[in-house]
């Protein structure tokens, strides 16, 4: 979506136009757009704001305030390693590590293949199962260094 085509410009229009009663329409108006496109690029954020009128300093604070927002593309497989405190203590930094150290990318990065993007998470909210991993939405408990190259492999293997 870089360079914005037609069918793009159109859609982000329509997008924007879906709102235009709201009173504070920009979290609904971004929320579309991720979810249609999986992120929210900076030529993206200029018709948003030729559109609303909200600047763009304003729209680009709120997509890299929350972290639901991507200014890049997400690879297909969204891994997220928790780091709050339980998971932490019993070694979720060292997960991430690895996986970083597999994937040749660090956190908030996606993979050249397009495949994985990593993600440091807060807690999930499973700290009786810690350390906790999510590959889009499934919960890997009690992850362990040595299960980090078979974690990455069942989803490689899905794609040969």
């Amino acid at each position: 979506m870089a360079k914005l085509n037609e069918a793009a410009l159109a859609q982000i229009n329509a997008i924007c136009d879906r709102y235009a009663g709201e009173k504070t329409p920009l979290m609904m108006i971004l929320s579309d757009i991720q979810r249609e496109y999986g992120y929210i690029p900076v030529e993206v954020q200029e018709v948003v704001s030729e559109k609303t009128g909200i600047s763009v300093a304003e729209i680009y604070g709120v997509v890299t305030f929350y972290s639901f927002f991507s200014l890049a593309p997400k690879g297909k497989y969204i891994i997220g390693c928790c780091l709050g405190t339980a998971c932490y203590v019993k070694g979720a930094q060292q997960i991430i590590d690895k996986f970083a150290d597999e994937l040749q990318i660090g956190p908030g990065e996606t993979s050249k293949d397009g495949l994985f993007t990593l993600d440091a998470l807060r807690c999930i909210g499973a700290c009786g199962i810690a350390p906790a991993v999510t590959i889009n939405g499934t919960v890997y408990p009690k992850v362990t260094v040595d299960q980090v190259p078979e974690i990455i492999a069942k989803y490689r293997s899905q794609e040969a």
